[in-house]
């Protein structure tokens, strides 16, 4: 209480306006692009570099063809329905892997651990000329199926980050219920996933936004118009030799965010008591 009432020194309180400055000159600089976009996509007309922030003339008419000259719902259902199914798989796969490495003893588990850090330097698109002979040469060139497969391949990066946050709940509740006669899957399913529930939501978070923003590999396994994903969808507009419509672009890019913001509102709440129970832990 005595700290709170102490008066900032001149020192203290410059520092501290400084700070604020710095936060909302950050803010708009993460912001102006966005900004941008959005005021891009009610001009009229295809030029994406307009003579002002804001447009002379507002116009709807980039959303209108979305939805009536192209398929973009289509192709956002293509993205949601392919983005919940690989965030699906991919969480179950690294809750298991994330528990047997942190509470269970096996040979070769140090290992796999280090090979788990060397995985993550190599990116996942130094593979695709290997994706490319596997589906050719097993005729799965086109396929769903072997799209999320490959996609929901796990994460070494989730992995190690929900192995860390088992590493600190508490063994003793493991102990107990093993002592009632509980096996392992029944203490990783009744106890580790509920007390675990906050990081699987951010796991399945970074999992969906990966997916839905993925285009190599998804334009190498895709090919049918039909089963066009939004990142897919997205390139023909900026891709055509004799014209960029940019300004439709920019009014898809606007809405294709929408379910990355109703995916994170959902999910806010076992996020934000993460991140507090994160930094309360010691």
């Amino acid at each position: 209480l005595t700290d709170m009432n102490r008066k900032m020194s001149p020192h203290e309180a410059r520092m501290l306006w400084m700070g604020r400055v710095v936060i909302w000159v950050t803010i708009i600089i993460v912001l102006f692009p966005v900004l941008w976009i959005v005021m891009s996509s009610f001009s009229a007309g295809d030029s994406f570099f307009l003579s002002s922030l804001f447009p002379k003339k507002f116009s709807i008419e980039h959303y209108t063809s979305l939805f009536q000259e192209t398929n973009f719902m289509l192709w956002t259902w293509n993205s949601v329905k392919l983005c919940l199914i690989v965030a699906a798989i991919q969480l179950a796969m690294t809750s298991l892997a994330a528990y047997a490495f942190s509470r269970l003893r096996f040979t070769g588990r140090k290992y796999g651990l280090m090979s788990l850090l060397v995985l993550q330097v190599f990116p996942s698109s130094m593979a695709v000329a290997g994706y490319y002979i596997l589906i050719y040469e097993f005729g799965l060139v086109d396929s769903n199926a072997a799209l999320i497969f490959v996609l929901a391949g796990g994460s070494a990066y989730n992995i190690w980050l929900l192995k860390s946050y088992i590493d600190g709940l508490p063994k003793e509740l493991d102990e107990a219920a093993m002592v009632d006669g509980a096996t392992h899957f029944q203490v990783f399913r009744k106890i580790i996933l509920p007390l675990a529930a906050p990081q699987l939501a951010v796991i399945f978070l970074f999992s969906f936004i990966a997916t839905y923003s993925e285009y190599v590999i998804t334009s190498i396994f895709l090919q049918t118009p039909g089963k066009m994903t939004l990142a897919l969808g997205l390139q023909t507009f900026i891709s055509d030799q004799f014209a960029a419509h940019w300004t439709t672009f920019s009014a898809a890019a606007v809405l294709s965010s929408i379910p990355i913001m109703i995916v994170f509102m959902c999910l806010q709440k076992y996020i934000q008591s993460g991140l507090v129970s994160g930094g309360v832990k010691g």
